[in-house]
């Protein structure tokens, strides 16, 4: 079947059934197909449609507004950004590509706060690189801040003339930001990045999207995938998933399978298990993400914006170490978006930071069924924890004394932050007991054991780092080890 089209969804059994076609379940069907046997079937399930590059491109925002309405929000004053089209969140993602570090799956073992993750850093390193090189990820081989056991496919952007200082002020502190903009032309595929700045939709198609870089996995003659099919519900009998229920045009359609896989936004999965009958105390739970505040950095005679992407570093002075038993970890991007410093003469002497700060997750924060329409998840917001304040006053210490390396006028930290980052985690937390966690460190369902859950929502913390490498190196493993 021709990707996108219109088939009927037999009664015939499928090998697999897999919900959304983000990055957590094409990472997952890219390992799943290179062991499936040739006559196997897998059905690929999208709520959203297929919107190329040119026509997101003539309908900037479009997908955002289109994702905002599959959800109700009850705590408006704090945005979730989702994605719901072919694709999923590589439509409008910044193709930031760092790992996360060793400690950062162990935050209670190490440092006493938040829960350790039931999977170390050793377990996931493979992974990441075979996602770095799926991506053409443009990184620092030989200076990165986490181990690794093989090279980045691409080089490093330039770095800009202020990243340059920093660099030889903190050298074991400041390395270049890892991203899926290539720093060169990915032959067959994507150009070299623009570098303008506008990497949220990328004018040149050339950041990772799984439009570009993936679709010929849903064009395998194994494949099917229907698009516009909203997953309402997962059909659970005697401990297992036996299919699932989806609507199409007003209809409701059912599919049986052998396995299912949720690949699906933080908010959509625990919705999807919620409406089955899943009544795990834990389900829906610990919705999270980081909150940033942003920063100018007045230069006196530096001149910027000379790097080779929109972000180019990676301060990671602030991020880990014995303070985290006092207050969360901080990363620190510097970015070459020119904004330009409007005094004559020191149009560039301006240097841009982005610093995300690490939040543990709440209980209260949840995705529930709403009472007023049921095919839609009503999200809850339970507000900034304490720990915040700790690191926005660390910050607020600290960051005018790391710039004073450079040639600095002034420092001058945002008052407001910035509510969202676009990473959506937590609701169904991965673990190792039952009582505390709905999935295994497999990710498979600790009840339902022919049913896993993917992506962001199985997060159990959010460190500063991005997290779709972490989401991409997850669903590689799942795969492995479900086919081992």
């Amino acid at each position: 079947m021709a990707m996108g089209a219109v088939g009927a969804v037999t009664a015939e059994r499928y090998d697999a059934i897999i919900v959304g076609t983000g990055f957590a379940s094409s990472f997952f069907l890219h390992r799943l197909l290179r062991d499936l046997r040739p006559n196997a079937r897998v059905l690929v399930l999208e709520a959203g449609g297929r919107h190329e590059h040119a026509w997101q491109l003539a309908n900037p925002r479009a997908l955002e507004k289109i994702a905002a309405r599959s959800f109700i929000n009850r705590t408006p004053e704090k945005p979730w950004i989702v994605q719901r089209a072919f694709g999923g969140g590589s439509n409008c993602w910044w193709a930031c590509t760092p790992r996360m570090l060793p400690n950062d799956f162990a935050l209670r073992s190490t440092y006493g706060v938040a829960t350790d993750w039931p999977v170390a850093y050793d377990e996931l390193e493979a992974f990441y690189g075979e996602a770095e090189w799926l991506m053409d990820v443009a990184g620092p081989s030989d200076d990165s801040p986490f181990p690794r056991s093989r090279p980045y496919p691409q080089p490093a952007h330039r770095f800009n003339e202020p990243d340059a200082l920093l660099k030889r002020a903190y050298p074991d502190g400041f390395f270049a930001q890892p991203c899926a903009r290539p720093s060169r032309a990915v032959p067959g595929k994507r150009a070299a990045c623009c570098n303008n700045g506008v990497c949220d939709l990328c004018p040149i198609d050339s950041k990772f999207t799984v439009q570009n870089s993936m679709a010929a996995l849903y064009r395998d003659p194994r494949v099917q995938l229907e698009l516009d099919a909203r997953v309402d519900r997962v059909d659970l009998a005697a401990g297992r998933a036996e299919g699932v229920v989806f609507t199409r045009a007003g209809r409701e359609e059912r599919a049986s399978g052998d396995l299912v896989v949720l690949g699906a936004n933080a908010l959509s999965n625990p919705h999807i298990l919620l409406r089955s009958g899943d009544e795990h105390s834990e389900l829906g739970r610990r919705l999270h993400e980081q909150v940033s505040l942003k920063a100018n950095v007045l230069l006196d005679g530096v001149d910027n914006f000379q790097g080779g992407t929109s972000i180019t570093g990676h301060g990671y002075m602030l991020y880990d170490g014995p303070h985290r038993r006092r207050r969360p970890a901080i990363l620190i991007e510097t970015w070459n978006v020119p904004r330009l410093r409007n005094e004559r003469g020191k149009w560039r002497q301006l240097m841009k930071l982005q610093c995300i700060i690490e939040q543990y997750p709440n209980r209260d924060s949840r995705v529930e069924i709403a009472s007023e329409d049921e095919t839609r998840p009503a999200v809850h917001h339970a507000g900034r924890g304490a720990e915040v304040d700790f690191a926005v006053a660390a910050l607020r210490h600290e960051l005018p004394r790391l710039m004073s390396k450079l040639p600095v006028e002034d420092v001058r930290i945002a008052d407001e932050f910035k509510e969202t980052e676009a990473h959506a985690l937590g609701t169904v937390v991965m673990g190792r007991d039952p009582a505390t966690s709905v999935v295994d460190p497999h990710l498979v369902h600790h009840r339902i054991r022919n049913l896993l859950v993917l992506g962001g929502s199985a997060f159990p913390t959010t460190p500063p780092a991005n997290p779709t490498l972490t989401i991409a190196a997850l669903s590689l493993f799942a795969a492995e080890h479900l086919l081992a």
